[in-house]
């Protein structure tokens, strides 16, 4: 059996989302998501989500190709929630091309290519301009 991990905020759910960890799953058996706490989202982003982070949870755990959730307090214990989770293959979007290569002595590390033209941020600027 072979086990995907991912991560994400996952705030103003979006067809990117939905395509990211479809491709994700096909990658293997189960599709693990780590959801990133509104206070880590806070620390990242230097703003809160849009929707908590249970309400994000309960989004991403309805979906029928993700096997399990759980929440992410801290991009520092990825190596960690890699162990816990016996992760096979970590996918993270292409934004972060390089940034999780140390963590291949682990689990292999596949960065795949956002959807292009949509972003929950630009969506928020959008909305702000409204």
């Amino acid at each position: 059996m072979k086990r995907i991990i991912t991560f994400g905020t996952f705030d103003i759910f979006h067809i990117g989302h939905i395509n990211i960890l479809k491709r994700a799953r096909k990658l293997g058996d189960e599709l693990i998501v780590g959801v990133s706490s509104d206070e880590l989202n806070l620390s990242k982003k230097n703003r809160y989500p849009v929707y908590c982070q249970e309400d994000r949870m309960e989004i991403i755990s309805s979906l029928k190709f993700v096997t399990h959730v759980f929440l992410e307090e801290s991009l520092e214990l990825k190596l960690e929630y890699i162990k816990k989770y016996k992760a096979d293959v970590l996918v993270m979007g292409d934004d972060w091309e390089g940034r999780f290569d140390w963590v291949k002595h682990e689990c292999e590390v596949v960065y795949l290519t956002r959807t292009p033209s949509i972003s929950t941020t630009e969506i928020i600027e959008i909305v702000r301009k409204i």
